[in-house]
């Protein structure tokens, strides 16, 4: 698979570069220092995974007038080809290797980006640059990355058509005796044949296990008639889906009937609810007030969504914590659940893009389970 097929044009890249240069002038910088993997590919197109915490394939230089990608040996090629309009250094060192881009350049204010910045990484950095000046750059990058351009939402799509057929595949599948990891494994096999991969490892939680939002599969059996969480998401050149279905393998006791309902219910209002400048907070509430009002209000324990694009968890969060508002481009999740620790779970997940009329619900009605 060609991993720049259906990726952002380079043109749509430079303009995300130009914005970034403009925020630089107005807060009197003269450059930013990029080591968050996610925000390095948006602004670049460079596509490689950093392989752990301790072990970085490269950093971003954005200059008034200059972009450098920092990275070593094995990752020469790859820069050069999917981000050609940037100038490549190679180095082992990070610290050494900007001090070796920037080289003859009077740089005084240089901004970083403080939650992918060790204090390791920074201690280096003042070494080899004494004479710069280390600015906190806040969220600049991921609050653009908010807002998708229709390259993107095109790209977040695909990655939605090849998860919601997988499972499909998933659904027709379930049996009782079968065991959790199975059911996990079947999915990351069909990602990994099918996509670039899982966009998180994927989350199949039964019976009371299924209490627990981010259980890891484990080697029990699937029960008859228990609910089933199975929540997963594709990554498709670059940019993720996340969709959560529950189901039941046999008939559920009416009490987890009414759960499901309940749990769709809310869904339901809190989607309907989404739209431009609407408080992420008022769409927490739209489904929690229901939940709520059952008596479940304990039980659901996590925000409502969040948004997803080159990470599966992005901006913005529709958190009862969050005041700031929806805006046109924003692709989310409307998540609701309810947890009953020692016997189960439901959890009903789709994603949904705002727009300047409205929102569009952008995975399809598939899976979700009618009595």
């Amino acid at each position: 698979m060609d991993r720049s097929e259906n990726l952002p044009q380079a043109g749509e890249r430079e303009r995300r570069v130009r914005g970034l240069r403009a925020w630089l002038r107005a807060k009197g910088l003269d450059g930013i220092l990029i080591l968050s993997p996610h925000n390095r590919f948006y602004l670049s197109g460079f596509l490689a995974e950093d392989m752990g915490v301790e072990e970085s394939a490269g950093a971003l230089l954005v200059l008034r007038n200059q972009q450098i990608i920092i990275t070593d040996g094995r990752y020469r090629e790859q820069a050069g080809k999917e981000a050609p309009s940037w100038e490549v250094v190679v180095h082992r060192d990070l610290a050494r290797g900007i001090a070796k881009a920037t080289e003859g350049l009077s740089l005084r204010r240089l901004a970083y980006e403080p939650r992918f910045t060790s204090c390791h990484t920074m201690a280096l950095l003042k070494r080899s640059l004494p004479h710069v000046e280390w600015v906190e750059s806040g969220d600049v990058v991921e609050a653009r990355r908010g807002v998708k351009s229709s390259g993107e939402v095109e790209a977040i799509k695909g990655a939605i058509e090849v998860a919601e057929g997988i499972l499909r595949e998933v659904e027709q599948r379930l049996r009782p005796g079968m065991t959790e990891r199975e059911v996990a494994a079947s999915v990351v096999h069909a990602l990994s044949t099918q996509t670039d991969g899982p966009s998180f490892p994927p989350i199949v939680a039964s019976g009371p296990n299924a209490a627990l939002p981010h259980a890891t599969p484990s080697a029990r059996e699937i029960g008859h008639g228990e609910p089933i969480i199975v929540d997963m998401g594709a990554r498709l050149r670059g940019y993720c889906s996340d969709m959560t279905r529950t189901y039941f393998v046999g008939e559920p006791s009416g009490r987890w009937r009414e759960i499901y309902h309940l749990v769709y219910r809310a869904q339901r209002a809190a989607i309907a609810s989404c739209g431009p400048g609407v408080p992420c907070r008022e769409v927490d509430r739209a489904a929690r007030e229901i939940i709520e009002e059952a008596g479940y209000g304990n039980q659901f324990c996590h925000a409502t969504g969040h948004g997803v694009g080159i990470a599966v968890h992005e901006a913005p969060s529709l958190s009862r914590r969050n005041r700031r508002h929806l805006r046109p481009g924003n692709v989310v999740t409307v998540e609701p659940g309810i947890y009953i620790p020692g016997e189960g779970g439901v959890r009903l997940e789709a994603m949904v893009l705002i727009t300047k009329e409205g929102a569009v619900e952008l995975t399809s009605s598939m899976g979700y389970l009618q009595w």
